[in-house]
């Protein structure tokens, strides 16, 4: 088959690789614009227009599938869109254009967590069995016939960024696999069963942790959104972003106060204590948490606790 890949993110390059390495014909990647990156804000391609780059496949940027990139996929002729966290709809006429019309690769057991940023949903949520799928694509949000999926059982203190990497490598093997019986005219495609559940992408404020809920909840939390957006707390005003937290003694401090207590940094939840294990202050690098504890200078330290709305 004649196949134009789209994906944008690290998440997508394995994906991308084993696509090129199948037996098919990859004619061409589709990828966003470059992006400004860092705080000199640099123009960097993004890690699947890299990998495109070094496998010298032919690449389209673009922000939107519009007309002009709808046009200039029709004239690759495909026969099937393979699509992997691309960050973008892909619509009529563009949806019909392949020959087999589009796939996508999806991190969830679907219909489970549909949109941007299913791992990171099911981690905040708690679930401890997520997996990925590989399902025709239509035009209502991850609602396709499911070809294939692949359950995992999330390993525990695993962040949403590490469950994607394991995601990414086992879902590109359920992809070809795909290909290679759509080809063969094999493939069999059921409906999703069960009730959605949505994964809308995340901002910066969905990384806040609330420490008056429990300390599993505030460690769903904590995983779920590591190491994206964030997980935070605030403290004298400052955010303190968390890149490493695990469950601490239950034993009772108040919710946000923290204490140094036989090595650990300590901050109490509503029930139990989190050990912070490394954290970044705001305007400088991450550090483990007893050398960030060292050079504190603030009597009785306690987390900012957010207002509580009706």
């Amino acid at each position: 088959m004649r196949i134009v890949f789209a994906g944008t993110p690290e998440p997508a390059v394995p994906s991308l690789h084993a696509v090129a390495a199948s037996g098919h014909e990859l004619v061409a990647v589709v990828t966003r614009n470059d992006a400004p990156l860092g705080r000199k804000r640099v123009l960097t391609p993004s890690p699947v227009a890299e990998a495109a780059g070094q496998l010298g496949i032919p690449t389209i940027k673009t922000d939107r599938l519009d007309a002009d990139a709808t046009e200039r996929i029709a004239a690759l002729r495909p026969d099937l869109g393979v699509i992997v966290a691309y960050g973008g709809l892909v619509r009529e006429p563009l949806l019909s254009t392949p020959r087999l019309g589009w796939i996508n690769l999806h991190f969830s057991l679907l219909p489970r967590w549909r949109g941007a940023a299913p791992v990171q949903h099911a981690l905040i949520a708690g679930d401890r069995e997520t997996g990925a799928a590989v399902f025709q694509l239509v035009p209502a949000l991850d609602a396709g016939d499911v070809f294939a999926e692949l359950r995992y059982t999330v390993p525990r203190g695993a962040t949403a960024g590490e469950v994607l990497d394991e995601l990414a490598d086992a879902g590109a093997a359920l992809l070809t696999g795909v290909l290679d019986e759509l080809a063969a005219g094999t493939a069999h495609a059921v409906p999703q069963i069960g009730e959605p559940t949505l994964a809308p992408k995340l901002s910066l404020a969905d990384g806040a942790l609330d420490l008056r809920q429990g300390a599993e909840r505030v460690l769903d939390r904590f995983r779920g959104t590591t190491p994206e957006p964030g997980a935070h707390v605030m403290l004298d005003g400052q955010r303190l972003k968390l890149h490493g937290a695990l469950r601490g003694p239950d034993v009772q401090l108040d919710p946000g106060a923290l204490v140094f207590r036989d090595g650990q940094v300590l901050v109490g939840t509503g029930d139990g204590t989190v050990a912070l294990t490394r954290v970044q202050p705001a305007g400088k690098g991450a550090m483990a948490a007893g050398d960030w504890w060292r050079g504190l200078r603030i009597d009785k330290p306690h987390v900012d606790l957010p207002e509580v709305t009706a």
